[in-house]
C-alpha cells in the first residue's frame, strides 16, 4: 500500500532532518558569536580606517579601487582593531604603558560620568581575573524562580542591616553576550558554589550551554537531601 512507505519516507526525512540540524547548530552557533565578536570589534576601527582607504582608493581608481568594498574595508579595521589590542597588552606589561594607562585613568575620573562607568568596569574586571576570599567566585543561583539555575560571578560579599545575614552580588550574564546581564543580591545560603573557572563559565555561557561539563551541582549544600 502506498500510505505506509509514504510514512517511512517521511519519518525518513524527519531523522535526517534532525541529524543535519544537530549536525549544523554547532557550527551554526560558532558562526554567529564569532560573526558578533568580531563585527563589533571591526565597527571600533571602521570610522578611522575608512577615510584613509577611501582617500588611497580616490588618488589611483584603477589600482586601488577594490579598497572601497564594504568586506574589504570591514576586513582592514578588524586587523587595525586586533592590531591595537595586541599593542595595548603589550604596553601594558611594560613601565611605559602602565604610566600611560594611570595617566589615562585619572584623565578620565575627571570626568563625571565616565569615571563611574570606567571605575565599575574596572572594579568588575579585576574581581572576575582574582581568586575570591571565602566564596567561590562561580555559582548557581535560583532565577528566575527556585527550579531553575542561573550561572553567575560573585562580585561582592555583604551583610544584610539588622540580622547580619551574608549577602552576595551576583553578576548573570546572558547568553551569547556575557557583557550584558543582571545584579542579583542573593543570601549567601542561597548560592550553590561549583567548581568551575571563569574561562570555563564563559565558555559554558557564549557557547550557549554546548561546552559544558558531564555533572554539575544544582542544589545548595544546605538543602542537599
Amino acid at each position: 500500500m502506498p500510505s505506509p512507505s509514504l510514512g517511512q519516507l517521511g519519518q525518513r526525512l524527519q531523522r535526517l532532518f534532525l541529524t543535519g540540524l544537530l549536525t549544523l547548530l554547532p557550527l551554526w552557533l560558532t558562526w554567529a558569536v564569532l560573526k558578533f565578536v568580531f563585527g563589533l570589534l571591526g565597527s571600533l576601527s571602521k570610522p578611522l580606517v575608512e577615510p584613509g582607504l577611501q582617500e588611497i582608493a580616490a588618488g589611483n581608481p584603477r589600482a586601488f579601487g577594490w579598497l572601497v568594498e564594504p568586506w574589504v574595508q570591514s576586513g582592514i579595521a578588524l586587523v587595525a582593531t586586533i592590531a591595537f589590542i595586541l599593542l595595548a597588552g603589550w604596553l601594558a606589561r611594560r613601565v611605559v604603558g602602565q604610566r600611560l594607562l594611570r595617566w589615562l585613568e585619572a584623565l578620565v575620573a575627571r570626568i563625571p560620568l565616565a569615571n563611574t562607568v570606567y571605575g565599575s568596569a574596572r572594579k568588575l574586571l579585576d574581581i572576575l581575573q582574582t581568586k575570591p576570599d571565602g566564596t567561590q567566585r562561580v555559582v548557581l543561583i535560583d532565577f528566575p524562580h527556585d527550579q531553575m539555575k542561573s550561572i553567575g560571578f560573585v562580585t561582592r560579599v555583604m551583610r544584610e542591616q539588622g540580622s547580619g545575614r551574608e549577602l552576595a552580588a551576583v553578576y548573570v550574564p546572558t547568553t551569547p553576550n556575557p557583557t550584558s546581564g543582571y545584579l542579583e543580591i542573593v543570601p549567601v545560603e542561597k548560592l550553590t558554589p561549583t567548581d568551575w573557572t571563569v574561562d570555563q563559565a564563559m565558555g559554558f555561557i557564549i557557547s550557549g550551554g554546548a561546552v559544558a561539563p558531564e555533572h554539575i551541582p544544582f542544589t545548595p549544600p544546605g538543602q542537599a537531601s
